[in-house]
């Protein structure tokens, strides 16, 4: 069947797996913001472990960065190319994430997001 959706397929390597136990998760399709991104090469990637903060009543609207003021309920499963804009990505809702498998600056991220108080206690982060 002919492919007339304007959907493209990139492969970009080694996909990062940030889950400590693969088998013991809980994850829902997002929207990322462009705004998650970081420049990579040519293009802008969100990255896999991103702490986000999305509504979970409304999964069309695009999820924005957890910080410290602003409470996280989800992190990237895995990294998302917003190049050209919002993408579509999957927020990890419930699950175990090896930080050894994150990069520093994402690591960075989750420890400020994790000091909200109302931060989800769902997502548990280790070093395995």
């Amino acid at each position: 069947m002919l492919n007339s959706t304007g959907t493209t397929k990139q492969d970009f390597g080694n996909s990062t797996q940030i889950l400590a136990d693969v088998g013991n998760q809980s994850s829902i399709g997002c929207v990322v913001s462009a705004a998650l991104g970081v420049t990579v090469g040519n293009q802008t990637i969100a990255k896999a472990g991103t702490p986000i903060n999305m509504n979970l009543q409304s999964t069309q609207t695009a999820a924005v960065l957890a910080t410290g003021t602003v409470a996280m309920n989800g992190v990237l499963l895995h990294d998302v190319d917003v190049t050209n804009g919002n993408n579509n990505g999957t927020a990890l809702l419930f699950g175990f994430v090896n930080l050894n498998r994150i990069e520093a600056d994402v690591q960075t991220k989750i420890t400020t997001a994790v000091g909200n108080a109302s931060a989800t206690k769902l997502i548990t982060f280790m070093k395995v």
